[in-house]
């Protein structure tokens, strides 16, 4: 698993700076597509402290590095305190979708509801004033976030982040779940394909946040609840009909790592990495073959 696109290999470049110092201040859980003219559109979600209002930010970039904001989401308009990592998806020509993911609802903000919703538009730009559509609704022991979306030959493939809502005060706990669709809309789920291990580093939980071509993944794990927004990564390979966790990780102390490969070979990855003040920064190192 050395040739897993990590970080540490290059000096990071910051794409997002944290909107403001201290803790729950956070710029990150990138999803990025590279757009067939060569530019990198990149949809991430920004933390405005934990009693604030996130945001969904849409740009894009010549380079991958230096992004221009061509759109911004309020969780306000789905009627949610908190937004995480959206799911960027270029369908066709012409045609963009989003999967935006909401939680805490503005009218019920002891509730530990999460849900994703679904925009579209012939543009990147245009996300933000797209009809909403349904998404993943969850349920009352499942509140579901962090998708990652990926569109191959046809079929839409979707990872799903499931926290467990059955025990009261544990809500932390997560697994990752596995639903196909051939429209993008009508989902048929496939059952939990990556959980935490117990008394391991991930036995909290683990979160699938990118899947390469081969079907390898980066997931981010944590011990206990008090590793709650302190995520690591590690790498997870295909095994059956789900992944499984491989030996010897964590191997790198981010969360939300993506991976986007390049035409040219290597890959560019984008991930969200802790200050010493406790925000949380945007970055993107380019990994060479």
């Amino acid at each position: 698993m050395t040739d897993f696109p990590l970080p540490g290999s290059a000096t990071p470049v910051v794409v997002a700076p944290a909107p403001a110092a201290g803790p729950g201040y956070w710029a990150g859980a990138p999803s990025v597509v590279l757009d067939d003219d060569g530019t990198f559109v990149l949809a991430y979600r920004v933390r405005n402290g934990h009693d604030g209002l996130d945001q969904t930010v849409v740009a894009r970039s010549p380079d991958g590095e230096t992004f221009t904001t061509v759109a911004v989401l309020d969780g306000r308009r789905f009627g949610a305190h908190w937004m995480e990592r959206p799911a960027l998806v270029k369908v066709g020509p012409g045609r963009w979708r989003m999967w935006v993911c909401m939680g805490s609802p503005v009218d019920d903000p002891g509730s530990k509801r999460w849900w994703i919703e679904l925009l579209e538009a012939d543009d990147p730009a245009k996300l933000a004033d797209a009809p909403a559509l349904p998404g993943f609704p969850g349920d009352d022991l499942n509140a579901v976030k962090d998708p990652v979306v990926h569109l191959v030959d046809g079929t839409y493939h979707a990872w799903i982040c499931c926290h467990l809502l059955d025990i009261p005060g544990a809500e932390d706990r997560m697994n990752t779940a596995y639903a196909t669709s051939d429209d993008g809309l009508s989902w048929t789920w496939h059952g939990t394909v990556l959980s935490g291990r117990s008394s391991e580093w991930d036995a909290r939980g683990a979160r699938v946040t990118t899947v390469l071509p081969d079907g390898r993944a980066a997931y981010d794990g944590r011990a206990t609840a008090e590793e709650n927004w302190f995520e690591r990564s590690g790498i997870a390979a295909p095994d059956g009909d789900g992944l499984s966790a491989v030996p010897g990780t964590p191997v790198t102390d981010v969360r939300y790592l993506e991976a986007v490969p390049l035409p040219g070979g290597g890959y560019r990855v984008y991930y969200e990495a802790r200050l010493p003040d406790g925000s949380h920064e945007l970055r993107t190192e380019l990994v060479t073959p």
